[in-house]
């Protein structure tokens, strides 16, 4: 039996217990992340969400820079202390897909051309990255967050230590997760910190559609 079997099973068991909805939906938090796509742009909104919980401020999405021989696109720039960083992320919607040394050298080459306005470049990715770019980047002092990498502080425990999944662990259908990414609400919990009505309002979504999924959130990260 496959690991992917085993997880069906365990969510198959899950999903059968009564009152054990909310946390069959914690526990999909890979597939939720997948859910994001096809295309990376609720990805790199949910990864700027996240820096802010970190106290970065995100000064730019997909933002156009002039270089010194191309002008690049770089998917977020943040801040912290008094440092500017190039932030590039790279996403998948298919399991088993990796992070190659491409994509390093890709972020470092921009990095470079771009010198002297960022101080530190990252790298995020939803899925595992190789050897190789992990040997890479420690050598040209790339930081990267990916699946399982690195060991203490990958990006599923980046988000696990504040609770930060993402909206898509509520089932959203495509035309819900645009409306919420382009209202920057990519965090489930970030749907408490309003009334119903006012995200109503924000995204044109019913008030009782809303409501459910508020439910759903408190059942998740604050079960009675």
């Amino acid at each position: 039996m496959t690991s992917n079997d085993i997880y069906k099973k365990v969510l198959q068991a899950i999903s059968e217990e009564r009152g054990l909805k909310a946390l069959h939906q914690r526990y999909q938090l890979k597939d939720a992340i997948m859910r994001m796509g096809p295309a990376g742009f609720a990805f790199e909104n949910y990864i700027a969400s996240i820096l802010e919980y970190y106290d970065y401020r995100v000064t730019g999405i997909r933002s156009k820079i002039h270089g010194k021989c191309a002008t690049h696109e770089i998917d977020l720039i943040g801040s912290k202390d008094d440092r500017e960083f190039l932030i590039e992320c790279k996403y998948h919607s298919l399991r088993g897909a990796y992070v190659g040394l491409k994509e390093s050298l890709y972020t470092h080459a921009r990095f470079l051309d771009l010198q002297p306005k960022f101080s530190g470049e990252v790298v995020f990715c939803n899925t595992k990255i190789s050897n190789h770019a992990k040997k890479y980047a420690k050598c040209v002092g790339q930081q990267i967050f990916s699946w399982r990498y690195p060991a203490t502080n990958s990006l599923e425990k980046i988000i696990e230590k504040h609770n930060l999944y993402p909206i898509t662990i509520l089932n959203l259908s495509q035309n819900e997760l645009g409306i919420f990414s382009e209202c920057n609400l990519m965090i489930a919990k970030d749907l408490l910190r309003y009334d119903e009505a006012k995200i109503a309002r924000m995204t044109g979504i019913s008030k009782k559609r809303i409501k459910n999924l508020q439910k759903l959130v408190e059942g998740i990260f604050y079960p009675k």
